[in-house]
């Protein structure tokens, strides 16, 4: 889908790639700290003594809830609505909370989304590494609804920086399926050589893009084992901790 915004010619070197897409959540957006804020709204609020242990652990369960159910969602074994239905019912049962209808799981998980949605925000890094890429022209690649994810792209004001937002929902293919690399780069009328792509997965992301001939750029803000830093490598992917180390890679 194309978004509203500018779109500035190449002044480049020719060499230096002028396409630059990007992945949204744990990339550019803060998904990860909104999920953790909103899951432990929602915990507090069960009859639960407090306890910071408690806490981080269910927090944590909510997070391998959210991975299960939503990887089923990217590869058809239930839709939008069915995983989020799954992740309400399977982090309930252990208070003994069973949803009758498949309605009131999704109500719960509305009135979950309303405490992620309250946290919403990109990285401190986001808007100072976009703002030095001014001069070369910008893209998106998600896996996930367009809708939600373009609502979270315009909440964070980042809108106006991206000329084409490409989500597998509307779309039909999942990273790593190169055909979706392939379709934002015919978005923007360029070969996948052509295109730098950047996400927070080593497979997913960086190694799916170079799978798919574009130049693939795995930002690893957690702290990758060195297993991972070895298969990067292998595969021909550069790895940063920060955007902030982005530009510099880009010449």
């Amino acid at each position: 889908m194309s978004m509203p915004g500018w779109v500035v010619e190449s002044g480049q070197d020719e060499g230096v790639p002028n396409v630059i897409l990007f992945d949204l959540d744990d990339t550019l957006f803060a998904h990860r700290e909104a999920v953790n804020a909103g899951a432990l709204s929602v915990l507090r609020q069960l009859d639960v003594p407090p306890s910071t242990e408690l806490e981080d652990a269910e927090v944590a369960r909510w997070t391998e809830l959210e991975e299960l159910h939503y990887t089923r969602y990217l590869t058809g074994d239930l839709d939008y609505l069915g995983q989020r239905r799954a992740r309400a019912r399977d982090f309930l049962a252990p208070y003994g909370v069973e949803f009758v209808t498949d309605a009131e799981a999704e109500t719960w998980f509305e009135h979950y989304l309303g405490h992620y949605r309250d946290a919403w925000d990109v990285y401190p890094d986001t808007m100072s590494v976009l703002g030095a890429l001014a001069d070369r022209r910008l893209g998106i690649i998600t896996n996930g609804e367009l809708d939600f994810q373009l609502a979270k792209i315009a909440a964070t004001g980042l809108a106006p920086l991206f000329e084409h937002v490409i989500a597998s929902g509307e779309f039909g293919f999942t990273k790593p399926d190169a055909r979706i690399f392939h379709a934002a780069c015919a978005a923007f009328g360029v070969t996948p050589s052509d295109a730098v792509y950047i996400g927070d997965r080593l497979h997913t992301d960086a190694i799916g893009a170079t799978n798919a001939g574009l130049r693939g750029i795995w930002i690893d803000r957690l702290g990758a084992t060195p297993a991972d830093l070895a298969e990067a490598e292998a595969s021909g992917v550069s790895v940063i901790t920060s955007l902030a180390e982005l530009p510099a890679l880009l010449v």
